[in-house]
């Protein structure tokens, strides 16, 4: 777990923008003073003990951080009452100059501090230097209140962006605060409570009312009643049978259940998110490196020209007063500032990474949010995916010999020795009768089974099966497009039964919403047979399909459509032959519920709850993140061009300077955070 901040300091980069020296979450922390973040102590996430040290649990700041300013802010006044409405004759001289530097040093001193580490490691142009000179340059012409108003408002302005900041984090962290601290394992015949860490694949657990599943595994009682909010984003339980998954994490909610171990605990569900939400901040946008680039440029260019504006006036102006160019100068200093755009947009990107988080969306990285607005085409796999990837009857259809019953007591005997997926389908059949025992099971690769039942030779598989032991087939069930079981007994056709994967519910509904987005082209590639591929892809609308594709065929698919440079390129998978693909396309997008871990782990984008609606979701919240901070950098650029020409021409006072960098900073704070009461619709 990374730290929390102790001593912040200026942010340093290196030369491709990135913050360096900064632990993850000093990442976004990293503009605020040591007044503004109050002391927190290093410790684990989750280990039960109070580390709040007079703060918040809540993500705002405790009354410690708001000291300082409100020291200030009642000596400011006091001394403003005192000189203008009082118009006491000893407030002035020293006792004046005084008593306004002891309102200053409680907001000033530390960013002076600041300003003084950051220059003794060649860092300059900094916020701390600027403010820091701005405002001691007030205090030297004798703008005493102005100085000190400017400092503290620059205070406050810091105080709102570090609450806003600890908002947002602590929005992600309550959605993650899931991760269990103890484990009921039967050990010895009995329940023992442990750390789960501590607890091994194949153990059984035991998971009482209210209580976290702290481990993924397969639940061994009859059903479970499960709440996956933290990590689906769904506030509907979840019911979960018999041999069914259940994810770390989750919350029972009816009755003792018992569940068999399938990962460690650092491999689990609830670990795996934790460390996504807590890296994605890592991967920045371009958008955002590039102002942090402008801003290292902007800055001095600002801080040479308020020099400019202090000194070459006089050579140019008759009546040159050094004393009000050098107020000008200063004008410029505090109005140049680019906090505003520094923390406004991370934030920005934070509050967007959160929001998608709160949908059931984990995005590896703010660029992968910027990136899923480009997308033009998107191709998805079928299995999985657009389909339940659960196979089911559809249709039983027997020759007349048999009654239902018994024909598919016949089957069922058979498939009752194979572990395959369609036999597993066929198994689900609810029978009255208990199953004759098969016997003589022989298994003929790629077609099917033989075996004896009752005293009858049975032949179940498919055309091939049939034709190696020459019984003949319908015309009808030559034709079916679904997975077919093909059904001989003694010899003869007895009948069949149809297969088939059922679609989503929102797979109709997201392709419709996909081409409103803009999205051009949709492709189905599947490894399922083409005239199944073929029929889900009409279903759905979509026009272009290919079925029977190895994964390299599937690879070879996208690779061909990345020949067109217009073309930016999502795929959509599940399973680990779609991992090639996943790591070949512009964003690749996984299903995190069902799908295999190498396809998350290669995957941009990661679909908590399977559903593929959730890409439009973080489509439009990829698009609202960008228009929000698009917004702010025209707002802090527009507001700061116009009062830095009004400040160098003479008609901006110090007010409109501290308006124009902490007001529009605030502003742009406020617009931010905006992201995060947002909803969409799934």
């Amino acid at each position: 777990m990374n730290k929390h901040i102790t001593h912040p300091h200026p942010p340093v980069y290196d030369e491709s923008g990135n913050l360096i020296c900064c632990t993850q979450e000093e990442k976004i922390d990293a503009h605020t003073p040591p007044q503004i973040a109050p002391r927190e102590e290093t410790h684990q996430e989750g280990d039960g003990h109070d580390h709040s040290h007079g703060h918040s649990h809540e993500g705002g700041l405790g009354w410690k951080a708001y000291a300082p300013a409100l020291i200030s802010l009642v000596l400011l006044l006091s001394g403003l009452a005192m000189e203008h409405l009082l118009s006491l004759e000893f407030f002035t001289g020293w006792i004046k100059i005084v008593w306004y530097t002891f309102a200053y040093i409680p907001v000033g001193f530390p960013v002076i501090k600041e300003a003084w580490e950051a220059l003794r490691k060649g860092e300059v142009f900094t916020e701390f230097f600027l403010m820091s000179i701005a405002t001691i340059g007030a205090f030297a012409i004798g703008e005493y209140p102005e100085g000190v108003a400017v400092m503290l408002f620059y205070a406050v302005g810091e105080l709102f962006q570090t609450a806003a900041v600890k908002r947002a984090k602590n929005n992600i962290k309550a959605l993650l605060d899931v991760r269990p601290n103890i484990a009921s394992v039967l050990r010895n015949g009995n329940y023992e409570t442990v750390d789960p860490e501590t607890v091994q694949i194949g153990e059984t657990i035991q998971v009482k009312v209210g209580e976290k599943i702290p481990l993924d595994g397969v639940l061994l009682s009859e059903k479970a009643v499960l709440n996956t909010a933290a990590l689906t984003g769904e506030s509907k339980p979840q019911n979960v049978l018999r041999s069914e998954k259940l994810m770390a994490g989750s919350i029972n909610l009816d009755g003792v259940v018992e569940l068999k171990v399938e990962k460690l605990f650092n491999d689990s569900s609830i670990a795996r998110i934790l460390d996504l939400v807590q890296n994605a901040t890592a991967r920045k946008s371009k958008t955002e490196l590039l102002i942090r680039r402008l801003a290292k440029i902007y800055t001095p260019i600002v801080v040479y020209l308020a020099i400019a504006i202090c000194f070459l006036p006089y050579f140019f102006v008759a009546d040159y007063v050094f004393t009000d160019w050098l107020y000008r100068a200063l004008i410029f200093l505090v109005i140049s500032c680019p906090c505003a755009l520094v923390i406004s947009i991370p934030l920005g990107y934070f509050g967007g990474l959160g929001a998608a988080s709160r949908n059931g969306l984990l995005f590896k990285g703010a660029t992968y949010l910027d990136q899923l607005t480009k997308v033009n085409t998107l191709v998805m796999d079928k299995t999985g995916t657009v389909t339940k990837g659960v196979f089911k009857i559809k249709d039983i259809v027997v020759d007349g010999q048999f009654d239902e019953g018994q024909f598919m007591n016949l089957l069922m005997a058979i498939e009752a020795k194979s572990t395959h997926p369609i036999a597993k389908a066929i198994m689900e059949y609810s029978s009255d009768n208990s199953l004759a025992e098969a016997t003589n099971i022989r298994e003929i690769a790629g077609k099917g089974l033989t075996g004896e039942v009752a005293g009858k030779a049975m032949a179940v598989g498919n055309k091939k099966l049939m034709e190696q032991f020459d019984i003949a087939i319908p015309a009808k069930a030559d034709n079916i497009v679904e997975s077919i079981v093909l059904v001989g007994i003694d010899g003869s056709f007895a009948g069949y039964v149809t297969i088939a994967d059922e679609l989503k519910e929102d797979a109709k509904t997201t392709i419709q919403e996909l081409r409103k987005t803009g999205i051009q082209h949709l492709i189905m590639l599947s490894g399922d047979k083409d005239s199944i591929t073929q029929k889900v892809a009409t279903e759905l609308g979509i026009k272009s399909a290919k079925g029977g594709l190895l994964p390299e065929d599937k690879l070879n698919e996208v690779e061909n459509i990345k020949q067109d440079p217009s073309r930016v390129v999502a795929f959509v998978g599940d399973g680990i032959n779609d991992a090639p693909v996943l790591a070949a396309s512009d964003v690749g997008i996984a299903m995190g519920g069902l799908g295999s871990d190498v396809a998350i782990e290669t995957a941009d984008v990661i679909i908590q709850t399977d559903q593929p609606s959730k890409i439009v979701t973080g489509i439009k919240i990829g698009k609202s993140t960008q228009r929000i901070i698009w917004q702010n950098i025209i707002l802090a650029f527009g507001v700061k061009i116009i009062v830095l020409i009004l400040g160098a021409g003479g008609l901006a006072t110090m007010w409109e300077a501290v308006f124009a960098d902490v007001g529009v900073a605030l502003l742009a704070i406020l617009n931010a955070v905006r992201l995060q009461r947002m909803k969409w619709n799934h």
